[in-house]
């Protein structure tokens, strides 16, 4: 059995958790994984600070749901191939997280995993993205890899993940879909010997 039908069994055998907010919108993200000789690596991206909101932020390729999509993986290739270049049919999709809630945005977002070639001619949309970021998993698994920060909203506490990676801060929404993956799929495979 190879690393991706190990994710994708991990992933079927589990029912990810739907949500529903009243007002809140429907979004999709795509976490883009490939292979390497030291392990898998996620493909992230850092916003340019031209865009409206989120600027010079880390986050998965992905964006709000629109009518012409039929349904949020639809939403989540879309959006890959608007912002990285990413076409839908070179994307092994092998399963789906948990929907995670924005209060900050005001989203449900569908996160969907899915195996993308290496190396890959990605092309960037030069307003929204301003690099690629490459994240290698095994770190993140690491104890004490993400840190916590309790922030107040609305008079309630409220958990916010961190993570640093060559200079780079993820945090927010992508750290906890990232902390997600961690926990459902990250573990198992350590366990099991799949990463080193």
């Amino acid at each position: 059995m190879s690393l991706r039908d190990q994710i994708a069994a991990i992933l079927a055998h589990r029912r990810p958790r739907e949500a529903t907010v009243p007002g809140y919108r429907q979004a999709a993200v795509l976490l883009p994984l490939y292979e390497t000789e030291v392990g898998p690596h996620f493909v992230l991206t850092k916003r340019t600070e031209r865009v409206p909101t989120h600027k010079g932020q880390i986050s998965f390729p992905g964006g709000g749901f629109q009518g012409g999509d039929g349904d949020l993986l639809a939403t989540a290739l879309r959006e890959s191939e608007e912002e990285i270049g990413l076409r839908p049919a070179d994307v092994d999709v092998v399963g789906v997280l948990d929907d995670t809630v924005t209060v900050a945005s005001a989203h449900v977002v569908r996160p969907f995993v899915g195996f993308v070639p290496h190396p890959y001619p990605f092309r960037l949309d030069s307003f929204e993205i301003d690099q690629l970021v490459h994240l290698p998993l095994s770190p993140l698994l690491k104890p004490n890899g993400f840190r916590e920060e309790v922030w107040d909203r609305d008079g309630r506490p409220h958990s916010v993940f961190f993570y640093e990676h060559d200079g780079h801060t993820v945090w927010g929404l992508t750290a906890r879909i990232l902390k997600q993956f961690v926990e459902v799929v990250g573990a198992p495979l350590q366990r099991d010997g799949w990463l080193r």
